[in-house]
């Protein structure tokens, strides 16, 4: 059977999908709320003989990074997945996975940081690593996310980029939640990866050498520079690694942003992550309000898309951007202060910050946000809180 087939799937459900369709060689990961169950869905598969990989236990997400880490560098496809803590604790050889160049996809199933403890839903884990050279894709709902861990897999292996890609997703919100989802066929998916494969072994028994030896910093300078290339490059990459997929599977999710209702709007608000659908219906019932608004939705964190973000800001009378984030010194949201850097400099603007500790972003929250934007009940730079009553 072809064509795909349509299921009610959690979000991790999602995930452990998309990436079982990229056949990994191997996969290694460490449970953390929300991600879990990403991995137990997978490890179910391995043990039913429905995908043929390599399941490593580990003591702790360094460990799962690590163990990944020295598969990709042996030339194997890799996938592991992690939230929040399991974030933190594994980020040196995170930094490190990105600046060996080795491709790989990994899903991120966004939560908060501690402290104050909490285990629910925003962006911080995820925003607090996006200096850390990896490609950041952040998405909608489930469907996006399965199609991305596709996506990213070519990307990544794309022998102009060969960087790891982080698919983030908001936790519960997504990672707990079933939505409809068309799953392809194994054999479309190979169809759409084929001519894609991770590089040539760095590692090799029969070839011993140094992985990474001390380098000097004029050989330094030259790494950074290529990686930051490599990173520019994955704009148009996603371009056109997106237009191969609606090739084979008939639908699309455009490159690092994508403009809703945009062209003759006078007013844009930005977002990024789930809140996204909500955002749009509050569009929808502000243009019926008479109100010409837009939405631009943040796709790419990293690179980040400032070119195109800035033609979409130019011409506009205000804008606005909805961040389940901060910025820390910045006293705004991050995708607010990223957007800041590159829109046009007479727009007057505001940060939005909602959705944290996995309190919800209303219908009722974002109308009020773009009527004021609207009507111009702001001051310019400042920064509003969706704040909930305790």
């Amino acid at each position: 059977m072809s064509s795909a087939s349509i299921k009610a799937v959690s979000g991790n459900t999602a995930a452990a999908l998309g990436a079982a369709l990229c056949r990994p060689d191997l996969i290694a990961a460490y449970p953390i709320t929300p991600q879990s169950s990403v991995i137990e869905y997978l490890a179910g598969m391995i043990a039913n003989g429905q995908l043929d990989s390599t399941m490593i236990q580990v003591e702790s997400e360094h460990s799962a990074m690590s163990v990944v880490q020295g598969a990709a560098a042996a030339g194997g496809r890799v996938f592991t997945a992690t939230s929040a803590q399991g974030l933190a604790l594994m980020y040196e050889p995170y930094f490190r996975m990105s600046t060996l160049r080795l491709p790989m996809v990994m899903a991120v199933a966004c939560r908060e940081m501690t402290s104050p403890e909490t285990i629910w839903s925003g962006q911080q884990d995820a925003m607090s690593v996006r200096e850390a050279g990896w490609i950041q894709i952040h998405v909608e709902n489930n469907q996006e996310i399965l199609d991305m861990l596709l996506q990213g897999c070519r990307l990544s292996e794309d022998r102009e980029i060969l960087l790891p890609v982080n698919v983030c997703y908001d936790g519960f919100f997504l990672s707990h939640l079933y939505e409809r989802v068309a799953i392809p066929a194994a054999e479309k998916a190979d169809e759409y990866l084929s001519g894609s494969a991770p590089q040539d072994p760095m590692l090799d028994p029969q070839d011993l050498r140094s992985l990474d030896p001390l380098t000097p910093g004029n050989i330094l300078i030259k790494y950074r520079q290529n990686h930051l290339a490599a990173l520019q490059k994955t704009l148009n990459k996603l371009e056109e690694v997106d237009t191969r997929f609606q090739q084979v599977f008939g639908h699309s999710w455009g490159g690092a942003v994508e403009e809703y209702r945009c062209q003759d709007a006078d007013y844009i608000l930005l977002t990024i992550g789930s809140m996204t659908g909500t955002a749009r219906v509050a569009v929808d019932l502000a243009r019926e309000r008479g109100l010409k608004v837009g939405l631009l939705k943040v796709r790419c964190m990293r690179p980040f898309p400032a070119e195109k973000i800035a033609a979409a800001l130019a011409g506009k009378k205000a804008w606005a951007a909805a961040d389940r984030s901060v910025s820390f010194g910045w006293n705004s949201g991050s995708l607010y202060s990223e957007a800041l850097a590159c829109a046009p400099k007479a727009a007057p603007h505001f940060s939005i910050i909602g959705g944290l500790g996995g309190t919800d972003i209303s219908l009722g929250e974002l109308s009020q946000m773009i009527d004021r934007l609207g009507a111009g009940q702001f001051s310019d730079g400042e920064t509003l809180w969706l704040e909930k009553k305790i």
